[in-house]
């Protein structure tokens, strides 16, 4: 899967680095919840088995409710500001910058498929000196927000986009939602979870191929 790859689609806020560290994350949801019991919008609900608040389940539920609405543009200008914020103090993934540049060396084309702003991926490959990799490969979050990240239309119009067939192509996800996103645009699934609560959510969802450091994938390519 992975020496045969000639698209490598990124997940973005795990695979690749983590955008809100610590309890940025639910900083960022609160002060979206506040702003909008501010214009009148209460009791928005929570995504089913999250404990925490995600910045990213408050945008979806508000475009659920009031699709294509002012309200729910004007929320997302607000959390791609607190995206844009963060992204030059993204913590890196451990070995993914390596192994992005080996992977394109060897003639792999890669790509950012994300729920997050497309703005705040570019400015986050950028300060890394990533950018040069994937532009103008970099498919993230549209005004539509309602489904989850990554979803298998946003895969395909990337598979497109790059000029690549299912078959050649490979998904790094950290969730299970991307493995069946992956199941379901027929492209193979290379599973990254650093904490083994999360890898069990992976193997118990059924990705075949769960590793928790991206090391051995790039000792693979340089083999």
């Amino acid at each position: 899967m992975v020496t045969g790859a000639r698209v490598v689609l990124w997940g973005f806020d795990g695979p690749l680095c983590r955008l809100f560290a610590g309890d940025a994350a639910e900083r960022v949801a609160a002060g979206l919840l506040r702003w909008l019991e501010g214009r009148g919008l209460h009791g928005l609900p929570g995504e089913p088995g999250q404990e925490a608040p995600d910045p990213w389940a408050v945008l979806r539920a508000v475009h659920r409710r009031q699709p294509g609405g002012a309200l729910a543009d004007e929320l997302e200008e607000r959390l791609t500001q607190e995206e844009l914020r963060a992204a030059p103090s993204a913590m890196p993934t451990a070995w993914a910058d390596p192994l992005i540049r080996t992977w394109t060396a060897v003639g792999a084309r890669p790509a950012v498929v994300t729920g997050r702003s497309p703005r705040a991926v570019r400015a986050y490959l950028a300060e890394r000196g990533l950018l040069a990799c994937f532009e103008p490969h970099i498919y993230g979050r549209t005004r539509d927000a309602r489904r989850g990240e990554p979803d298998p239309d946003r895969l395909r119009h990337a598979l497109r986009a790059t000029g690549a067939v299912p078959s050649t192509a490979v998904l790094i996800g950290d969730t299970p939602s991307a493995f069946a996103a992956a199941r379901e645009a027929g492209v193979g699934f290379l599973g990254y979870a650093r904490a083994e609560p999360r890898a069990h959510a992976l193997r118990r969802a059924g990705a075949p191929v769960v590793v928790r450091s991206l090391e051995p994938v790039l000792r693979l390519l340089r083999e």
